[in-house]
């Protein structure tokens, strides 16, 4: 049996299991998601999608359902799909039109709170309550409620999904933002918390060409989600991956122990480091983000490209590879402000 995660247009995301020899329509059914078909022939195109990782085989598509250039980039139709690994499908249409149902609402309590710096800590939450797994796909983020409060706020996992539900978010510490509040002063191990999960569009694609990351502050923790799947995935991905990690100051940078180890354990990947405004005793690069990079890096535009920062960060970048007419290369992306 194969999980398959179903990605939709409003950052929803819905996990399902899927039986051998089964098609992902009546898989989809069978968990109550009723994804749109006519047909059920291959022909009408209703039940399009994007296949993003995993392999399959697709029993008939008319051509004018999937063009060869639809096939070539993942096209999948999911009455006629039949995944033979873990997939992960993007539909091009919004969640409630298949379910009523939102992300799901997961109860956990607090296991520590690691401060890292006076602007970065990562919570550390334990919800092996849960029966089963909390699936997710890494980069993607949880709706997190502020203990104490009718307050929410969103962060990235830092973490891949794992069966005891051992979950990590980084989290900038703002002077004066209800969860910084809260880590500094109030959070004791025990505390209960609720998180809605999963959420959002920004997570690993298939890696089929070289990578670069660019993180700016705790954008950083999509990419360790990633690199955590990274590291574990059998055999590898045999692909170059790069990460480029910007923040203010020196003393915001975190987490660099767990990047050396990455780059001890997955071949190919490098990081650097860039600091805004460095302290007296700073020996490493300043500037912006963008300051590292170099036309190499990018190899000819054929890479694909993961940024998650600041939004000003986001658009920085975007605009370099704009500059140089990048056309080729793929990018996502994930902007968000702190709060």
């Amino acid at each position: 049996m194969h999980k398959v995660a179903l990605n939709f247009s409003d950052g929803r995301t819905h996990f399902i299991s899927i039986n051998p020899g089964e098609m992902l329509i009546d898989a989809a059914l069978r968990h109550g998601l009723t994804l749109p078909v006519d047909c059920r022939e291959g022909v009408c195109a209703s039940c399009k999608g994007t296949c993003q990782s995993g392999q399959y085989d697709l029993e008939y598509v008319d051509e004018d359902a999937l063009s060869e250039d639809d096939l070539a980039r993942g096209g999948i139709l999911a009455c006629q799909m039949r995944v033979e690994s873990d997939c992960a499908v993007r539909f091009d249409f919004d969640s409630s039109l298949c379910s009523s149902a939102g992300p799901e609402v997961v109860e956990a309590v607090v296991a520590k709170v690691e401060v890292l710096s006076d602007s970065t800590a990562t919570l550390h939450l334990d919800a092996r309550g849960r029966m089963g797994q909390l699936d997710f796909l890494p980069g993607q983020y949880a709706h997190v409620e502020v203990p104490g409060t009718d307050e929410w706020r969103s962060y990235s996992f830092a973490c891949q999904p794992n069966e005891n539900n051992q979950l990590q978010l980084l989290i900038r510490l703002l002077p004066d933002g209800v969860m910084s509040n809260y880590l500094r002063e109030r959070a004791r191990p025990g505390d209960r918390i609720r998180l809605k999960a999963p959420l959002g569009a920004f997570y690993l694609q298939q890696v089929k060409r070289p990578l670069i990351m660019v993180a700016g502050g705790t954008g950083l923790a999509a990419f360790l989600g990633m690199l955590d799947q990274m590291e574990s995935a059998p055999g590898g991905i045999n692909q170059s991956v790069t990460l480029f990690y910007g923040v203010t100051r020196p003393e915001d940078l975190c987490e660099l122990e767990r990047l050396e180890r990455y780059r001890q354990g997955i071949p190919g990947f490098d990081f650097q480091t860039i600091v805004m405004q460095p302290s007296e005793g700073w020996q490493g690069s300043q500037g912006v983000v963008t300051d590292l990079f170099e036309e190499h890096h990018f190899n000819d535009g054929e890479v694909d490209a993961y940024l998650c920062g600041p939004p000003p960060m986001v658009e920085a970048v975007k605009n370099w590879l704009d500059q140089r007419q990048m056309a080729n290369a793929s990018i996502y992306f994930e902007k968000f402000s702190a709060s």
